[in-house]
């Protein structure tokens, strides 16, 4: 067992103290329907805990999708457009999944509060309550989002890839105004999903020329064949593995002990323990080894809280959508 010291504590409870305080000034605030919808947040946790019960994968699917909306054009609800040439169609979208769930959220809430709650705003609540239904931290989520009117495939250019190097990576964050240890704790989210074996099969056949199995070097040898039985080299290329191989079903720490014993399954994961600068953020979630000993469920929460409030829409900009999968006529 693990005990806080009295320093340690109170700087976690502050560090949770000042996000809403951090949020507001972008135009977003905890409690934004607490007059105008005050059942919204129940509605939708009941929604998310039904869906849930009959597919869990919806749970980490809500997660990644709020990330590619956020990524793009900002978290304005508008990966949920649907249409020939929307966001959802650009390739890293088309195995996006969880609509249903916001769909039957927005039926419910526009019976209870017609015209009031954002889909935006839907979203970035169902994320929460999914991750706490996978064992993972609840955050208070600043609301008052607006929806996007524009869904393009040609502006979904600027989410990470599984190619990435570290370099990269943390430039499209730092673009958003996310830094290094933001990375590393939303990165931390593939403790739970699974990706395709056509993301990361080339880890594992295309190095013949550097180890005798055909894999990666830096993969632990002892998990290139439970990783190219799962991921035959001719085989299902839409296959989906677990991104967490310890637990894959609960929001915990085991991600980066995989990254740490080189059994991350997306080379840009596993490139967080290669490169010193990111290194020290896995360890600190670890086992605190790095500088400061960080909580991995406190930290990912305020990065959350964060990167929900990239480029949102408040006030007067955007609308608020009738049904979250068009755009208002």
């Amino acid at each position: 067992m693990v005990f806080l010291n009295k320093t340690t504590l109170f700087l976690m409870l502050l560090t949770l103290c000042i996000v809403p305080t951090f949020v507001r000034g972008q135009g977003t605030r905890v409690g934004f329907y607490s007059s105008s919808c005050p059942r919204a947040e129940a509605i939708i946790r009941s929604t998310v805990q039904a869906q849930f019960q009959s597919n869990p994968t919806v749970a980490p699917g809500l997660l990644r999708m709020h990330f590619h909306d956020c990524f793009v054009q900002g978290c304005d609800g508008s990966i949920l457009v649907n249409g020939p040439n929307a966001e959802k169609t650009a390739p890293p979208n088309r195995l996006l999944r969880g609509y249903e769930v916001i769909d039957d959220a927005k039926t419910q809430l526009e019976a209870a509060c017609p015209g009031v709650v954002s889909c935006a705003d839907i979203l970035a609540l169902a994320t929460r309550d999914s991750v706490a239904l996978m064992n993972g931290p609840s955050w208070a989520v600043p609301t008052g989002r607006r929806d996007g009117r524009v869904s393009l495939a040609s502006d979904v250019t600027n989410l990470p890839s599984f190619v990435d190097s570290v370099d990269v990576q943390k430039k499209k964050f730092a673009d958003l105004g996310l830094n290094t240890l933001d990375l590393v704790a939303l990165v931390g989210g593939h403790t739970i999903g699974t990706g395709a074996c056509q993301v990361f099969k080339y880890r594992l056949y295309n190095f013949t020329t550097t180890t005798s199995s055909g894999a990666d070097p830096s993969i632990d040898p002892s998990f290139v064949s439970q990783l190219q039985s799962l991921c035959p080299q001719n085989g299902d290329a839409t296959r989906r593995v677990a991104l967490d191989t310890g637990s894959p079903n609960r929001f915990d720490t085991s991600f980066f002990a995989n990254l740490r014993s080189g059994r991350g399954v997306l080379e840009s994961d596993q490139k967080l323990w290669t490169d010193a600068s990111t290194r020290t953020f896995v360890q600190s979630f670890l086992n605190g080894r790095g500088p400061t000993r960080m909580d991995f469920n406190a930290e990912f929460a305020r990065s959350m809280v964060k990167m929900s409030n990239i480029g949102v829409k408040t006030g007067t900009d955007g609308e608020i959508r009738k049904i979250c999968s068009a755009i208002n006529a």
